[in-house]
């Protein structure tokens, strides 16, 4: 490693958590955002942890030159490169998070490690005859969603798959438990299916840091089961995984989009009361007559700025439709409502 880095800011929350930097959030720990091109969330946090010799990137960007150029720009104020990171840890299979890690691991032979339930997905993933947003387009059928399914079609249906070249295994497949990752430095490797089902986060207890990938988020509810593989509760998982770590002990939240604030818990019980108020929302669009997703996310509102459905692009409506149906899906699950399936479209009704 270089031996006359500049130095990296504070992370005292007086810049835009997207502006780009490295930042120390504690000893050894650093904070680099990095762009994501086309994309609403605008930049994904990689954070890197050194003990001076060695150097551990949980996350890894989207792999593309702006992000790569950013990255090393970074890594060069620790006194960093590229060539240096010596393993990648990595929360989900996102191209935000993974695709990086790989294209790096090709060129200088770090190590990648991801949760191990994330294999189906990967492995879907990387198939060349799956075509994009497939297994999205399948579940839109589900949902009653004819016109946009026709319209994410006509977006989708003949671009080139996105880095399917890069959807390669890991070195390494996650299981929960405390591993060392750097001397004097352990982490606590904890499942947290929902996001996506194979979604780790990371535990530092000595230093009281979670490193929560898209878990948590501090300004927005993470997309639910979104992956090539999806499960068949996604939001049940997802609230339970919130559970989980509600019943951890509280430490500082550095979540994969957005700033780090000081406390998961905070958080944690501000997304169980949304959801728990979505579902009522939800229920209550059924009770009014919507009988499929599609036609209850019409009922909804969308995002902090209470948009309609329509106002939405087709990628963020198609993200709307299935999140309603994963509510209703939880809702039938409870015995609060029910279903059946007509013609491959589901239909749900008060108990």
């Amino acid at each position: 490693m270089n031996t006359s880095p500049s130095l990296p800011a504070e992370d005292d929350g007086t810049r835009h958590w997207t502006e780009p930097g490295i930042y120390t959030v504690a000893p050894g720990v650093y904070r680099i955002p990095l762009p994501m091109p086309n994309d609403g969330l605008r930049a994904v946090n990689v954070y890197a942890l050194t003990d001076g010799d060695t150097l551990v990137l949980i996350d890894s960007g989207w792999a593309v030159p702006e992000a790569r150029e950013r990255l090393g720009e970074a890594l060069r104020g620790i006194g960093a490169g590229l060539g240096d990171v010596s393993r990648f840890l990595i929360t989900h299979v996102h191209r935000d998070h993974y695709t990086m890690a790989i294209a790096l691991r090709r060129e200088f032979g770090g190590k990648v490690a991801l949760g191990s339930l994330e294999e189906p997905s990967l492995t879907a993933a990387a198939n060349p005859t799956r075509r994009s947003m497939d297994t999205q387009a399948r579940l839109l059928v589900r949902c009653g969603a004819g016109p946009l399914l026709a319209e994410l079609a006509r977006e989708y249906g003949d671009l080139p798959r996105q880095h399917i070249d890069l959807w390669e295994r890991p070195d390494e497949w996650l299981e929960p438990g405390p591993r060392t990752v750097l001397p004097g430095r352990k982490l606590e490797v904890v499942h947290t299916p929902g996001h996506t089902t194979g979604h780790v986060v990371f535990a530092d207890e000595d230093a009281g840091l979670l490193f929560a990938g898209d878990h948590v988020l501090p300004h927005i509810t993470p997309s639910i089961g979104f992956e090539a593989v999806p499960a068949e509760l996604p939001l049940r998982d997802f609230l339970d995984s919130l559970r989980l770590v509600r019943a951890m002990p509280d430490r500082r939240l550095l979540p994969a989009h957005g700033p780090v604030t000081a406390s998961v818990h905070r958080r944690v019980d501000e997304l169980l009361d949304h959801h728990d108020r979505r579902l009522v929302v939800i229920a209550e669009t059924v009770a009014s007559g919507a009988n499929t997703a599609y036609a209850a996310a019409h009922l909804l509102r969308w995002t902090r700025r209470e948009r309609e459905l329509l106002e939405l692009d087709v990628f963020n409506r198609t993200l709307a439709v299935l999140e309603t149906a994963a509510h209703l899906d939880l809702l039938v699950h409870q015995g609060r409502l029910t279903a059946t399936d007509q013609d491959g479209v589901r239909c749900y009704a008060t108990s």
